[in-house]
């Protein structure tokens, strides 16, 4: 299977997932439910469940213990974009090609959408089944999520960007803004994949390296293509970073420096990957994809 098919899979499989969490749902209140799935059901790549399902796939895991975590991850992301997207934070309009959830539905409704689904994770962290040899690391499944969707990860990181603008920062205060933003949740979605795939320590560091290498090039080419696409190609208002007065890689460096950083970025990934000690062919292609794609 090459990496687009694998692609495909992983999100068809993700997918219905999701679809199954949200329809078990009671309908005690209807538009709330609506609303989440909504954020959650209205596309984007799932990167984050296609590094758990690719990397778990490479250590022989069972799909259904991938699950877990892949299904609690992206319930993570599709609130912080729901949130991220409110009039108090980035005040966007559109959400891969569509209207956000505030616009959609209404601003309570976007915040208790975003809430739920933020609980919604650990519930399947914390409710779902696991097979019996994996049960002593649920603990640090939701140790690892926690952490990385929090003060210590994601919301700390868009504080950080928050207080940035308008702002001039160092490259090393924009790196470290977005290892916590974007770069956070990357990384717990391979951690968790290394530990119920019962990695050794010296084969956890390893993806810990590839994860923040990857984590920043996703960053990296975002910041591209906000100056480079068009608002039809990304889903999203094109230069609505630069709107906004956020610091951006291609605003700090120069638009041919960001793109060398995020070549530089994808060595360091592969680099990484090639020194596990089974096939990374489908990480590699799809790391490949990070740094190349057009939205």
């Amino acid at each position: 299977m090459n990496w687009q098919h694998a692609q495909q899979h992983y999100a068809d499989r993700i997918n219905q997932l999701l679809a199954s969490h949200i329809a078990k749902l009671d309908n005690h209140a209807p538009h709330l439910k609506a609303a989440m799935e909504y954020g959650l059901l209205m596309g984007g790549k799932r990167v984050r469940p296609f590094l758990v399902y690719a990397l778990g796939d490479a250590c022989d895991v069972r799909q259904a213990d991938l699950d877990v975590c892949a299904a609690a991850v992206e319930c993570i992301h599709a609130y912080s974009l729901i949130h991220d997207d409110l009039p108090a934070m980035d005040d966007d309009d559109l959400r891969r090609g569509h209207p956000t959830c505030h616009k959609q539905f209404d601003e309570a409704t976007a915040i208790l959408a975003g809430d739920a689904l933020q609980t919604l994770a650990f519930e399947i962290l914390c409710h779902e089944p696991l097979s019996e040899h994996l049960e002593t690391v649920r603990i640090e499944l939701i140790r690892i999520l926690s952490r990385a969707s929090g003060y210590a990860g994601m919301c700390g990181g868009q504080a950080m960007d928050l207080a940035s603008t308008d702002k001039q920062i160092s490259f090393e205060q924009l790196k470290a803004l977005h290892n916590k933003k974007t770069g956070a949740l990357i990384k717990a979605a391979l951690h968790m994949a290394a530990i119920v795939g019962q990695q050794t320590a010296q084969q956890i560091g390893i993806i810990l390296q590839y994860a923040d290498a990857i984590g920043l090039a996703f960053q990296v080419q975002d910041d591209i293509l906000d100056v480079t696409a068009d608002t039809q190609t990304l889903g999203k208002p094109q230069g609505s970073d630069e709107q906004a007065n956020k610091s951006t890689y291609p605003s700090l460096l120069g638009l041919a420096k960001a793109q060398q950083q995020a070549q530089q970025l994808y060595q360091q990934a592969l680099h990484a990957l090639q020194t596990l000690p089974y096939n990374t062919d489908i990480l590699q292609a799809f790391t490949a994809y990070i740094v190349q794609r057009d939205h």
